[in-house]
C-alpha cells in the first residue's frame, strides 16, 4: 500500500504542484515557512539601507526611481508573507519571531549604505545574486511559492538594471565619481557572494530542500552562476573585482575565484554583523509605531463586514 509519504514524493518527481489544501509532510511545510518567511523578511528589512538614501538622491528623477524599487521591495514582502499565510502560520506570528531573532533575513542588509555609488552595487550586485538565486524559485514545487516568484522576478530584473546604470554613469564621469564606483565594488562584491549560503557540503537544508524541489539549483552551483555572469559586466564598466585569484579557467568553462572570509559570513549571520542591531531596531519601532494603523484597518473591516451581514 503506498503511503502519503510516497504519493507526495511521486507528486514531487513528476513535477506537479503541491497546493495548500494538498497533504505534506511536517517538514515539508516547516522547511517552506522557514525559507519563505526568511525571504520575506529580507524584503522587508532590505528597504532600510536604500530607503536611507532617497532624501539624499542627486536628482528628483533618481528619488522618483529609488523611492519606486523601495517600494516594490515592501510589495515583495507582502506576497512572500501571504504564500507563507497558505501553510498555516499567522502574519503576526513570523513578525513576532523576526523581532525576537528567532527567525532570519539575508546578512547582506547588515551593511551600510556608505555612497550614493552604493544604490548602483545594490542593484547591480545584490539583485543580481538575488535573480540568480530566485529565478528557480519560479520552479519550486510549492505553487503559491512559485506563482509569487514570477512577478518578484521580473522587477528584480528592473532592479539590477537601474542599479548598473547608476554605476555606467559613475564610471563614465569624473575620476572621483568612478572611484567611488570601484569602492561600492569592493565593499559589496564579497557580500554578494555570501548570499548565496554556505558550500553545499555545509548546508543543513540544501539536500532535502533539493529532494522536495523547494530549491532546485545548489548553493555552490548558483554562486559560480553569478561570478561567471557578474565578470564580464565588472569589465564593461572598467572596474576591477577585488579578489586576486579570479581568473578564467579554460578547462572548466567558468571562472576560479578566492574563498569567501567564512568567519565573517556566520558573525552577521549570528548578528553580529556591522547594522544587525541597527536594522532589527529599526524594524520593530516601525512595527510598534503603525500598530494604530492595523488597528484601524482592522476595526474599518471588521465595520464593514457586520453592515454587509
Amino acid at each position: 500500500m503506498t503511503t502519503p509519504e510516497e504519493k507526495f514524493q511521486a507528486l514531487i518527481d513528476a513535477e506537479e504542484k503541491v497546493e495548500p489544501p494538498d497533504w505534506m509532510p511536517e517538514g515539508y511545510r516547516k522547511n517552506l515557512i522557514r525559507q519563505i518567511a526568511q525571504h520575506a523578511h529580507s524584503e522587508i528589512i532590505g528597504m532600510q539601507p536604500e530607503g536611507n538614501w532617497i532624501s539624499r538622491a542627486p536628482t528628483l528623477h533618481r528619488k522618483a526611481i529609488l523611492m519606486a524599487k523601495v517600494q516594490d521591495e515592501a510589495g515583495h514582502g507582502l506576497y512572500l508573507y501571504s504564500a507563507a499565510e497558505t501553510l498555516g502560520v499567522k502574519r503576526d506570528e513570523m513578525q513576532e519571531l523576526l523581532h525576537q531573532g528567532k527567525h532570519k533575513y539575508s546578512s547582506i542588509f547588515n551593511y551600510p549604505t556608505l555612497s550614493w555609488a552604493d544604490m548602483g552595487a545594490i542593484g547591480w550586485l545584490v539583485d543580481g545574486a538575488a535573480i540568480t538565486n530566485q529565478v528557480m524559485l519560479t520552479r519550486c514545487s510549492y505553487g503559491p511559492y512559485a506563482r509569487a516568484m514570477v512577478r518578484i522576478c521580473k522587477e528584480e530584473s528592473f532592479h539590477q538594471r537601474q542599479g548598473y546604470e547608476i554605476l555606467i554613469r559613475l564610471c563614465q564621469g569624473t575620476s572621483e565619481q568612478k572611484e567611488m564606483a570601484q569602492d561600492a565594488l569592493d565593499r559589496w562584491w564579497w557580500p554578494s557572494l555570501m548570499m548565496f549560503g554556505p558550500h553545499d557540503s555545509e548546508s543543513t537544508h540544501t539536500e532535502q530542500s533539493m529532494e522536495w524541489k523547494i530549491k532546485r539549483v545548489s548553493n555552490d552551483d548558483l554562486r559560480q552562476q553569478f561570478v561567471d555572469m557578474t565578470v564580464p559586466q565588472a569589465e564593461y564598466l572598467g572596474l576591477e573585482i577585488p579578489d586576486p585569484e579570479l581568473r578564467w579557467n579554460p578547462e572548466r568553462g567558468h571562472y576560479d575565484f578566492g574563498e569567501i572570509d567564512w568567519e565573517e559570513f556566520w558573525r552577521v549571520v549570528k548578528g553580529n554583523g556591522p547594522m544587525n542591531r541597527e536594522r532589527l531596531e529599526h524594524k520593530v519601532r516601525a512595527w510598534e509605531e503603525g500598530t494604530w494603523v492595523r488597528e484601524a484597518a482592522a476595526a474599518h473591516a471588521a465595520k464593514k463586514a457586520a453592515r454587509a451581514a
